[in-house]
């Protein structure tokens, strides 16, 4: 699995990072950081993280 958030449609609210926090975090700056190739074991909660983004901002692809 792929992940990439595009940062012009993310307004970090963070939702992905309460989904996701393995996959998502919101830094000390308020920027979102990510990992690109998760774990198979975060495919759930990566995808719960897609769909609750506010502005729909994140991509998963599967490899």
């Amino acid at each position: 699995m792929r992940v990439t958030v595009d940062m012009a449609k993310c307004e970090n609210h963070g939702q992905c990072a309460i989904a996701a926090p393995a996959v998502f975090e919101i830094n000390d700056d308020g920027n979102l950081v990510y990992d690109g190739n998760p774990v198979d074991s975060e495919r759930g909660d990566t995808l719960a993280a897609a769909d609750v983004c506010p502005a729909q901002a994140i991509i998963v692809e599967e490899n």
